[in-house]
């Protein structure tokens, strides 16, 4: 909710009041809400079902994996990079912890036999590793951000059809799964645990210097360089958290179904990257707001529940969703006023 940034705005914004700082959200930010409206009359006129609270409820897990991946991916592009292995990341992470929790033998699938509490640790240090490994790759080595994290997801993929044998992990130990089927105050844990990391993801961005900088590093990294920000630390910083989201994601995916698909995530980046940029994320880096990422998630999520709803067949389901999607593109770029770079 805040304008794109270059280092002047940012020191400008240093010395914003609250009322000053609120002065920057952009009304344009919430050009996906009437979609949104449009989206929930039309699901229950397709069906009743459609506004109860169980299927509201279903529609709020759901988003809740995805929109972790969308935050990472939204603070990786207003950085001005991308990170295309997140998609692998939420598979192989959780893949890993139990490949070393799970039993030696006697199971579907045989471990390592390391204590289970260790499972959630040992699932985030995964993820950790792969967004250092692929700053490492970007920052270090200056191999091209959008070819090593193709690779990275290809790889990372190969990883957990080697270490699974391509079968889904279903003996997950009850610690892991917690978090993805227990419910607080009436919602998922999921869901409130989103809305606290994209509300803490909103205010980094609004309120903090590291947060700001994302923008002016997007919008000119040499300026921004210029102007005393550690370009390459904020950028190993923002692919280290990306990655640790997409394990984190990981982590409720599997505590919500209950295992370790072998195709998990399979085919995400493509709904991640069309809610980034659906929510006004730009893919050139600068430009961009966490509350606009997550009506973006809202509403992919809303069409697929829209389609279930009405019957449609499974065959249909990637024409549709693409369809939509562009006229939820359009839709946003004339309700926004705003080119979508």
């Amino acid at each position: 909710m805040t304008e794109t940034m270059r280092p002047p705005v940012a020191d400008r914004t240093e010395s914003l009041s609250p009322r000053g700082r609120l002065r920057l959200i952009r009304w344009s930010d919430f050009s996906l809400v009437p979609v949104i409206v449009v989206l929930m009359v039309i699901g229950f006129i397709v069906s009743p079902a459609f506004l109860t609270a169980n299927n509201l409820t279903g529609v709020l897990q759901s988003a809740s994996e995805l929109s972790l991946l969308v935050l990472g991916e939204a603070l990786v592009l207003i950085a001005g990079r991308m990170d295309l292995s997140l998609e692998s990341t939420i598979g192989v992470a959780p893949a890993i912890a139990m490949w070393l929790v799970l039993p030696t033998h006697g199971g579907r699938f045989n471990g390592l036999g390391l204590p289970t509490w260790t499972a959630i640790p040992f699932d985030l240090l995964v993820g950790l590793a792969i967004g250092a490994f692929n700053a490492f790759l970007i920052l270090k080595l200056r191999v091209n951000g959008f070819i090593a994290t193709l690779g990275m997801l290809t790889m990372l993929r190969g990883l957990q059809i080697g270490i699974t044998g391509g079968k889904s992990i279903s003996d997950v130990p009850d610690s892991f799964r917690y978090l993805g089927r227990t419910q607080w105050i009436g919602l998922p844990a999921a869901v409130w645990l989103c809305l606290i990391l994209f509300a803490l993801g909103g205010a980094a961005l609004a309120w903090f210097r590291h947060g700001r900088s994302l923008y002016a590093i997007g919008g000119n990294p040499e300026a921004a360089r210029a102007a005393g920000i550690r370009v390459d630390r904020v950028t190993w910083i923002v692919l280290g958290i990306a990655s640790l989201l997409a394990a984190f994601a990981g982590i409720l995916y599997t505590g919500h179904y209950g295992s370790v698909a072998a195709d998990q995530g399979n085919g995400w980046i493509f709904n991640v990257f069309a809610a980034a940029v659906i929510g006004g994320v730009s893919l050139k880096g600068g430009r961009g707001t966490i509350f606009g990422a997550l009506t973006g998630v809202l509403t992919l999520q809303l069409v697929v529940n829209v389609m279930t709803l009405a019957g449609v067949p499974p065959e249909w389901d990637q024409f549709l969703n693409g369809a939509i999607i562009i006229v939820a593109l359009i839709v946003s770029r004339f309700a926004s006023g705003e080119k979508q770079d």
